[in-house]
């Protein structure tokens, strides 16, 4: 029977000692690990470039939206105050105080001897200024806006002809306190006064007798 011999044998076996070297396994398996790390780095580094830039346009989306939304907030204070503003000049023209009805009051106003000889108003606006609104423990506490006091005064000056001079003042007193307007127009309790007492009798240049008065008519505060 022929015997085989292997020369290499010794050769083949060294060599797969040598691929079987566990440290030389170690290195492979190592370096195959560092590429798998780097390629699963840049796929992340990607996505994070990727993700960061969608970031910035939204980021740039919102800042946009924010500024318009804030310019459309400084629009709309705007457009509350000239609102406001407008109701106030509104109120203010069907509520300001007409002259024309005064006088036309004033001519049905009379009584027989009693002669006007002067009238003067007096209108006074006082300011108050508004308040700004607070916080106290959590909770809001409104503002007031500002106002203006309105204080209306009316003096008459007139002589009395009558028979007996000075007896007819009260009756005008009393003709001006049921006119219409008046009543509508004046303050409820002490409307009309005599601001001081009738003059000692006089004589005109046409020799009639005849007293001065003076009235006051007292308008009720009217606060806007």
């Amino acid at each position: 029977m022929p015997i085989s011999l292997n020369l290499l044998a010794e050769a083949q076996a060294a060599e797969e000692l040598r691929r079987r070297d566990p440290v030389k396994r170690a290195i492979f398996i190592g370096i195959s690990l560092v590429a798998v790390f780097f390629v699963w780095y840049a796929a992340v580094l990607a996505l994070a470039l990727a993700a960061k830039e969608t970031d910035t346009g939204v980021e740039t989306a919102i800042n946009a939206k924010t500024n318009a939304f804030n310019q459309v907030l400084l629009e709309q204070r705007s457009l509350d105050s000239a609102k406001g503003k407008l109701v106030a000049l509104n109120k203010l023209q069907s509520n300001r105080f007409l002259q024309g009805n005064l006088l036309n009051a004033l001519q049905m106003a009379t009584v027989n001897g009693v002669q006007l000889t002067g009238m003067s108003l007096d209108q006074n606006y006082f300011l108050q200024p508004g308040t700004d609104s607070q916080n106290n423990n959590g909770s809001s506490i409104p503002g007031r806006p500002p106002s203006v006091t309105e204080r209306i005064t009316l003096r008459l000056d007139g002589r009395d002809y009558s028979a007996n001079p000075g007896d007819q003042i009260n009756n005008f007193m009393g003709v001006i306190v049921k006119q219409a307007y008046f009543q509508q127009m004046l303050a409820k309790t002490n409307a009309v006064q005599l601001t001081s007492p009738p003059s000692a009798p006089q004589e005109d240049n046409n020799g009639k007798n005849f007293v001065t008065f003076s009235l006051q008519c007292q308008f009720p505060e009217r606060t806007r």
